[in-house]
């Protein structure tokens, strides 16, 4: 895969700040969430939302990474409803400790934001789990 032009990084940055704006997220909790780095201010969402590019930096990327399995897999469980992942992403959700989705990512980090991705995409879980490995 090539790597993503600086045109590319603020397309990404922009429609994952309006992913976040529609979950409800507001935007210090977008800062936490991206794993942008420490000293940004939850005024750079505004530019970020106006396309200003992500930094380039490998833990804001896997967050992204993982905000996409999340938000494609919300689109295949609720297909006939938009607006039904951002209802799930702020439902309280016994298999997150009776949090939120939302609230358990941004208590937990990376490892919440994967429990997240977990949950909704059974693909994902298989192959992190290694089933795919043992089919070889």
């Amino acid at each position: 895969m090539e790597p993503l032009t600086t045109d590319d990084r603020a397309q990404l940055a922009r429609l994952i700040v309006l992913l976040l704006d529609e979950w409800g997220l507001a935007p210090a909790d977008q800062v936490a969430l991206l794993a942008l780095p420490d000293g940004t201010r939850p005024g750079s969402i505004r530019q970020h939302r106006q396309g200003a590019a992500f930094p380039a930096d490998p833990a804001v990327t896997e967050r992204i990474e993982h905000l996409i399995g999340i938000a494609d897999a919300l689109r295949t469980s609720y297909p006939r409803n938009a607006r039904m992942g951002a209802i799930w992403m702020n439902t309280v959700n016994h298999r997150f400790d009776n949090r939120t989705p939302l609230a358990a990512m941004l208590a937990d980090g990376l490892s919440g934001v994967i429990a997240v991705r977990v949950q909704l995409d059974c693909a994902y879980d298989w192959n992190l789990s290694g089933s795919r490995a043992s089919l070889s």
